[in-house]
């Protein structure tokens, strides 16, 4: 065989080879600071599910970023959008329950 293309095949071997060996996974970790804010706690049925939902993946203090005259549309859409955009996994026949309390309760239907 021809001395190039020896190590033309050698080389082609060693880098499939390299590319389909499994790379050695380290575990590591980290400690995420407790969140300081909570979601206000309520008897309306989008409570639970909000906790459910909504802080498993971001913290109860970005509803306090949200303006407090927000009208029910607003949450609907931010609610929507974090299905839509964010894939949150929310089940549609909860999401009214989740924006009916989070208009009640960060929004402009507060008492």
């Amino acid at each position: 065989m021809n001395t190039p293309i020896r190590r033309s095949l050698i080389a082609a071997a060693l880098l499939a080879s390299a590319v389909l060996t499994p790379l050695v996974a380290t575990s590591k970790s980290i400690t995420l600071p407790p969140d300081g804010v909570q979601l206000k706690p309520s008897s309306l049925p989008g409570y639970a599910l909000a906790q459910a939902n909504c802080v498993a993946c971001h913290s109860a203090e970005y509803m306090l970023y949200q303006p407090p005259t927000a009208p029910r549309p607003y949450w609907d859409a931010m609610v929507k959008r974090m299905k839509a955009v964010f894939k949150a996994p929310l089940i549609d026949a909860d999401m009214p329950a989740i924006v009916e309390y989070l208009a009640k309760t960060y929004g402009n239907e507060q008492p």
